[in-house]
């Protein structure tokens, strides 16, 4: 599935990845391949992400907001920070 993440101020991923985890505002949760479309804000904590190639990498966000529609997974964040 392709990852976009986006900050007020720049993009800071776009690409294949495996897995999303992200602090939803009703807890955390993963988001996989064909995972049904949603819409979720999210509450301050860590955001893991599992590439394609099986690198993985994690970040703190103050807050934002995901989509997943299509194997499509925007991730609109703020006050990110270890990115």
């Amino acid at each position: 599935m392709n990852l976009v993440i986006l900050s007020p101020e720049a993009e800071l991923f776009a690409g294949e990845v495996k897995s999303v985890k992200v602090p939803g505002s009703d807890g955390s949760f993963q988001i996989l391949n064909n995972h049904a479309a949603i819409v979720s804000s999210l509450d301050k904590g860590s955001v893991h992400i599992v590439k394609e190639n099986g690198e993985k990498f994690e970040f703190q966000v103050a807050g934002g907001f995901v989509e997943m529609l299509n194997n499509e997974v925007s991730l609109l964040v703020s006050g990110v920070e270890g990115f």
